[in-house]
């Protein structure tokens, strides 16, 4: 469908927000505190980013003021904060154009046109899709014992669960369901993680079976998953393990080429900012995972998207509205 025959939503909004994951959502929540006329637009069905697709029954263990919170209650609560100043959510439509027209930002879905007076950039690492195995058996069992996500825990009750990686999913997931599952197995390809150091020493002090450095080979079975055959890459030998249930934790490959042509400023397949949140092109700000700032230390964790959203959005305000002061103010002042 060309763009020009797209419908256009003409109705002007203060500021459009790409992306619905954690920083984007917070993100409308001050754009709501500010009386700003807000839109948020995500390519998925659902908010929450990451955390709906990949691990929301995982724990989260790093948001402030909560010792541990499952990944799909941080949605549930960060979707409510914002929904108390109304934000337009626009669900299931890919940005694929942004431009400027005059002082308006013209904003191209594959579904629509939207104008926003500013646009603020929450798209985690891009579009997501989840990274597969080239392993026919495993392919032809998948639904049927194969997984490549955690929905609910108490599916695996009971079950021998084989797991697939060596990040912070694959290792969450051995975490969370060595409590359920009557036996856990990590396969991991290599002898280094790419989890957090604190899950790496709760994995090795628990009944987990870690199996390194292996690969797994086939998985058996007619119309369920009997078993696996992992290799192990060291002494080149091959075994069988019986098994219920094999989870695939291998990360996921995040498409970026649309913001590609939207004339930012690129770093590492990051967009640059400054300490400000500012792109370089006037009223479009980016923040949290996609966003990286020149001389300082990058880190992709939800607490430094929230603080980072909440500079973009204010920011924002201040565009829009010259007049208007940075500063938000207390929330404890503001009477919601």
């Amino acid at each position: 469908m060309e763009s020009s025959q797209k419908p256009v939503d003409n109705d002007v909004y203060d500021i459009t927000i790409i992306g619905a994951g954690p920083a984007g959502l917070f993100g409308a929540f001050y754009a709501g505190i500010r009386n700003m006329k807000t839109k948020i637009i995500d390519a998925r069905s659902e908010p929450g980013g990451q955390l709906s697709v990949l691990y929301p029954d995982m724990f989260i263990y790093d948001i402030p003021g909560y010792p541990r919170l499952l990944a799909k209650e941080l949605v549930k609560h960060l979707v409510e904060q914002a929904s108390q100043f109304k934000p337009k959510m626009v669900m299931n439509e890919k940005v694929i154009g942004l431009t400027r027209q005059d002082s308006l930002m013209r904003l191209e879905t594959d579904n629509a046109v939207h104008i926003s007076k500013s646009v603020v950039i929450c798209i985690g690492a891009g579009a997501i899709s989840i990274n597969k195995l080239d392993i026919p058996s495993a392919n032809r069992l998948e639904g049927r014992g194969v997984h490549y996500h955690v929905e609910h825990e108490g599916d695996f009750r009971g079950k021998r669960v084989i797991i697939v990686g060596g990040g912070d999913t694959a290792v969450s997931w051995a975490l969370t369901l060595k409590d359920w599952a009557s036996k856990v197995t990590l396969i991991h390809r290599s002898g280094t993680f790419r989890a957090k150091e604190s899950s790496l020493i709760e994995l090795f002090h628990s009944n987990v079976e870690v199996k390194i450095p292996c690969e797994l080979r086939e998985v058996a079975g007619e119309n369920s998953v009997q078993a696996v055959k992992v290799f192990n890459n060291k002494t080149s030998e091959e075994e069988t393990i019986p098994a219920d249930t094999v989870l695939i934790g291998i990360g996921v490959t995040a498409d970026l080429s649309p913001v590609a042509n939207w004339g930012l400023p690129f770093e590492n397949n990051m967009i640059k900012i400054n300490g400000l949140m500012e792109t370089g092109v006037q009223g479009i700000f980016a923040a949290g995972d996609i966003a990286v700032q020149t001389g300082t230390t990058k880190l992709n964790l939800i607490a430094t998207g929230f603080a980072q959203a909440t500079i973009a959005v204010n920011r924002a305000k201040n565009y829009v509205d010259p007049k208007s002061q940075v500063f938000p103010g207390h929330s404890s002042e503001k009477r919601f």
